[in-house]
């Protein structure tokens, strides 16, 4: 066993509420124009609204490791349907499509589906609390 390895759950929480954070900052611009409005004229699109009600209710979810495991399901599918219909029409290079943060999205929600929430998570305090209820 290395040194590190009881480092693991919150490094695994680290990357959890980072991630979760980021892309809360998507849905903030979507529906508070914060820290920016999106970079798009007009009203926004429908798809672009359900994309955004789902980064903020998956974001939200993921960054306090609540149900983390479905929100991470749900978030990593939204980030590879985001990437398939907005980055790869525009060419088959991420790097030049700009469809870098999508997949990396994508992958990291769905390291959290089998990893789980980590340290510092209400699905810990859930499952410890249930844990202790059974016990009595």
């Amino acid at each position: 066993m290395s040194k590190l390895d009881k480092w693991s759950p919150y490094a695994l929480a680290a990357l959890r509420i980072m991630t979760a954070l980021l892309m809360l900052q998507h849905a903030f611009m979507k529906f508070f124009a914060f820290p920016a409005p999106m970079p798009m004229p007009g009203p926004l699109p429908g798809i672009i609204v359900a994309s955004g009600v789902i980064e903020l209710v998956t974001g939200t979810l993921i960054a306090l490791g609540l149900f983390t495991r479905p929100a991470a399901f749900l978030a990593s599918g939204t980030m590879a349907a985001a990437y398939f219909m907005g980055h790869a029409t525009q060419g088959f290079w991420p790097v030049l499509n700009q469809g870098e943060t999508a997949i990396m999205f994508c992958f990291a929600f769905f390291y959290l589906i089998f990893a789980g929430p980590g340290a510092w998570s209400l699905d810990a305090l859930r499952n410890h609390r249930n844990s202790d209820t059974a016990a009595a």
